[in-house]
């Protein structure tokens, strides 16, 4: 392959990478109506996912309060960095109608009681589903995080860590 074709190629598959988040976030979406931010649609909570402990945690029952979805891995070390941030604002946060739902993409109920136990994680971890992942997916990297308003409008899509700052500023105006 001559140098004028590489050259070519990789300037390509730049643009698609810088390209794709703008592509994710002008998907069209039907507006909730009453929305208490600039929605992208509704949450589908009509799911119910297994715990670490294996009982059932149905999405619905979260319902009327803020929710930041966050799909995530023990081995991601981007994920593993935002956790301690969110432990924090979970913690002020949760007596004013926020929740956090880790929904770990690929570990075992028995890794993620370990780990739970370990790093004193204080919100639900949930196991992934099939049904889950249609719903809120693709999910291109990890981690990602969608933020729902109490109304069940899907509020903000965040692909890559979240610091505690940034958490803070787009939970303010939905709480």
């Amino acid at each position: 392959m001559n140098m004028k074709w590489m050259v070519g190629a990789i300037a390509a598959l730049a643009l698609g990478v810088l390209t794709l988040p703008a592509f994710l976030d002008s998907e069209s979406h039907d507006p909730v109506e009453g929305a208490t931010c600039k929605a992208e649609g509704a949450a589908n909570l009509n799911l119910t996912l297994k715990d670490m402990n294996g009982a059932d945690v149905k999405l619905a029952d979260y319902k009327g309060k803020v929710i930041l979805l966050n799909f995530w891995a023990t081995w991601c070390p981007p994920c593993l960095a935002e956790i301690p941030e969110f432990i924090k604002v979970y913690d002020e946060k949760k007596g004013d109608g926020f929740t956090i739902l880790g929904v770990s993409t690929d570990d075992t109920p028995e890794q993620l009681r370990a780990f739970a136990s370990e790093k004193k994680v204080n919100y639900p971890l949930l196991m992934i589903t099939p049904e889950m992942e249609d719903a809120y997916g693709p999910l291109f990297g990890l981690p990602t995080s969608i933020l729902i308003a109490r109304d069940g409008s899907v509020c903000k899509r965040h692909f890559g860590p979240m610091s505690k700052e940034q958490l803070e500023k787009e939970l303010k105006p939905l709480l």
